[in-house]
This record gives C-alpha cells, sequence and structure tokens, in this order.
C-alpha cells in the first residue's frame, strides 16, 4: 500500500482529477456531493472551496516496540498544505464556503496565543479577499504586552490578521461564544459584516470536513485492495475532527474503531461535545457508540513533560515523521504508552493513525527541545585543503 493513491473517475488517480491538481481549480468554490452513505444527514453544505492538497498519502510508519503483529500506518494530513497545513484546512473548506455565501467581508474566531486553528483562518480569510480578527487567549501576565511575531503569530500578523488579546482568567470566566458575539456586535456597529467561526472550526457544518476525509481514506484503500483498518486514532482538541471521522467511519464501508486521545478537557466534556456535532447532523447516533476518549492531556493544554518531549524527538529520530507536542505528539504517545500497558488490546490489529498537523508548535518548545536536538560540531579541516573546480565560490 505504499504510495496509496484515491482513484477518480474513470479509473483516473484523484491527485490528477481533483480541483486542487487543475489550473485555476485551487481557492475555486465548487458544488459539494456528499458520499452516498452520508446523503441522510442534514443539513448538508452546498459548496466547497478548495483550500487543502488532497488526497493526503498513507504509508507505513515503523513505531518502535508495537504488540506481535500490530502495524501502524500513518495519514499525513499534516502535508494537506503548508501556511495553512493540518486538519484544520479541511473544515475550513466548508465554512469558509458558508461565509462567503452569507455575504461575509470578515471572519472572527477564537483560540489559544498560538493556535493552529486560528493561524489557518487567518491565511484561508486572505486568500479569499476577507479580513480575519483573532481573539486570542495569553497569560495575565502578558495579555497587555505586544505579543511578538513567534511561530503561528508571525504567519497570522504577515497575512495582517487583526489580533485581540484576552487572559485566561478572562476566557475562563466569559467564554469563547460570549467573547466573538462581542466582537461581532462591535463589528457590525461599524457597517461590518462578520462571520464567527468557532473555536477549532468544530461545529456541526465543520464535521463534513473529516466525513469527506474517511469518503477520501475508502477510496484509498479500495484503490490499494491490500489493507483494511482496524483502528483509526487521532488527537482530540476541539471535538470536529473526532465527530467526522466517527460519524463517517460507522456510516461508510470502513467501519473502523474509532479512538481519539483528549489532550485537553477530560473524555466526557468531548463525548458530550462529540454529541452534540453529531446530533446537528441528525445522525441518530450515541457518541460513546462511535468512538472511544482517551485522556491525554497530561500537564494541561499546550503543556508538555521533558517525557513527552523527549518522546517526540525519539520518534522524530527513529521514522522520520515529526510530531507537534501540542495535539499528535500526545496522542502518539497515549497510544503506545496504552500499547504498551495492553498489548492484547492491540496485537494484530492495522491502526491508521491521523497526523493532524501543527509542526509550527515546535518552535514554541525550542528552548525545551535544545538538549534533546540532534549535536552539531565544526568540521574539521585539513591544514591544506585542495580546491575543486565546479563546486562553487564564495564571495
Amino acid at each position: 500500500m505504499a504510495g496509496v493513491t484515491a482513484t477518480g473517475m474513470a479509473g483516473v488517480p484523484a491527485t490528477f482529477s481533483s480541483a486542487t491538481a487543475q489550473i485555476g481549480g485551487f481557492l475555486s468554490k465548487k458544488p459539494y456531493a456528499p458520499p452516498l452513505w452520508a446523503t441522510h444527514l442534514s443539513p448538508m453544505p452546498c459548496h466547497t472551496f478548495s483550500l487543502g492538497h488532497f488526497p493526503t498519502p498513507i504509508h507505513k510508519w515503523n513505531l518502535p516496540n508495537l504488540p506481535e503483529g500490530t502495524e501502524v500506518w500513518i495519514k499525513r494530513d499534516d502535508l494537506s498544505g503548508m501556511q495553512l497545513s493540518g486538519n484544520k484546512v479541511r473544515k475550513l473548506e466548508f465554512l469558509m464556503a458558508d461565509a462567503v455565501a452569507q455575504g461575509a467581508d470578515c471572519v472572527i474566531t477564537v483560540g489559544g496565543i498560538q493556535s493552529n486553528h486560528c493561524r489557518a483562518t487567518a491565511v484561508a480569510a486572505k486568500y479569499l479577499n476577507l479580513d480575519c480578527y483573532l481573539i486570542l487567549r495569553t497569560s495575565k501576565l502578558l495579555v497587555d504586552k505586544d505579543p511578538g511575531l513567534v511561530v503561528n503569530l508571525l504567519v497570522e500578523r504577515l497575512v495582517g490578521a487583526h489580533v485581540d488579546l484576552v487572559s485566561k482568567e478572562e476566557y475562563g470566566k466569559i467564554g469563547s461564544v460570549a467573547l466573538a458575539d462581542l466582537l461581532k456586535k462591535r463589528l457590525l456597529e461599524e457597517g461590518r459584516k462578520p462571520y464567527v467561526i468557532p473555536v477549532g472550526g468544530s461545529n456541526s457544518l465543520g464535521t463534513w470536513g473529516y466525513i469527506e476525509a474517511i469518503r477520501e481514506i475508502e477510496q484509498q484503500i479500495q484503490q490499494s485492495s491490500d489493507v483494511q483498518f482496524d483502528d483509526i486514532v487521532v488527537a482530540c482538541g476541539s471535538g470536529g475532527t473526532i465527530a467526522g471521522l466517527a460519524l463517517g467511519s460507522r456510516l461508510s464501508s470502513l467501519n473502523t474503531k474509532v479512538h481519539a486521545f483528549s489532550v485537553c478537557d477530560d473524555p466526557e466534556y468531548f463525548y458530550d461535545y462529540v454529541q452534540g456535532l453529531i446530533d446537528g447532523l441528525n445522525s441518530g447516533f450515541d457518541s460513546h457508540d462511535i468512538v472511544s476518549m482517551e485522556n491525554a492531556k497530561g500537564l494541561g493544554y499546550a503543556m508538555n513533560t521533558a517525557e513527552e518531549l523527549k518522546f517526540v524527538k525519539d520518534i522524530a529520530a527513529s521514522t522520520g515523521i515529526v510530531l507537534d507536542p501540542v495535539y499528535s505528539g500526545k496522542a502518539v504517545y497515549g497510544l503506545l504508552k496504552d500499547m504498551a500497558g495492553n498489548p492484547a488490546k492491540w496485537k494484530g490489529r492495522k491502526v491508521l493513525f491521523i497526523h493532524t498537523g501543527g509542526l509550527l508548535g515546535l518552535y514554541d518548545k525550542a528552548d525545551q527541545l535544545s538538549s534533546l536536538a540532534g549535536s552539531w560540531r565544526r568540521m574539521d579541516l585539513e591544514d591544506s585543503v585542495p580546491r575543486k573546480d565546479g563546486t562553487g565560490k564564495m564571495f
């Protein structure tokens, strides 16, 4: 199954038949036709924008110390783009189409100071000629200071996003919905036409992004015909990705067991939140029946132990896959701990891990990672090394 591709119309690989592969297809608006197995869900989106590079590849992942007969494969949604990268792109394809359809001239969204979702939203908005307003949560000590040009903030501010800072205490007291409504009210009074995107893009409309991802996986499996997955594993940070994966898996031919490792809040919170999302699509399912939630938040959201960071470094060094410390890093850490503690549960299983991106989050941990990163040295040169032609000159 190495180098898996999906198949499009008339046997043409979807890589070449997709809108993003055609000149002028990327960033274009297109009608949306859901998978046949999802046509009973409602409300159903009418259009999407092509914001990502799909299908993303699936390949075998040689993780160390797996139970006997267990295989882990990885779907590289971290390769869905560069500036927009990760799972947020799939949700934004639907959310941005809705914003444009409603005549919005700007979008509002909320997240942490290094939110991948906020960065992706800022880029997508600018692609579509919309202004973007970000409400970012930071510490009480930093809320009155310039947040700087670090990691996601650098991209957001380069593309002209408007940044409003709130403290974690204010965020906890008021909540993301009320904060977004307050900013929306102010923008309406200025004559603007704002569209609010929830934290992580996780509402029932955004859920369609990962319903569509299940169709993509289904097509990739059909094309390869030599692998069937028993389990799908993913990090859970706001609920929309796992809602789409769980619902799509249950409705489609995959019918895999879906596992979510929550990196903030507790599993019961996410069971309830996912229930709200799938109820919003009139699915008729109970979230407890379609997904298994595990707690992987550790010290807390975007906080890491030294052991977790060493794990991220060790996986990169042994497999070449760079995990982010906030989402996928914690999820894979939790997965391998569960495999070590319960090998019989995973023995002989074929597991598909969804890498949801977030590479930029590593830069925020650079100081903590400095002692773990690869070594360096000054090259030892002999006293006289004859120059060879054709190697270039430095002036």
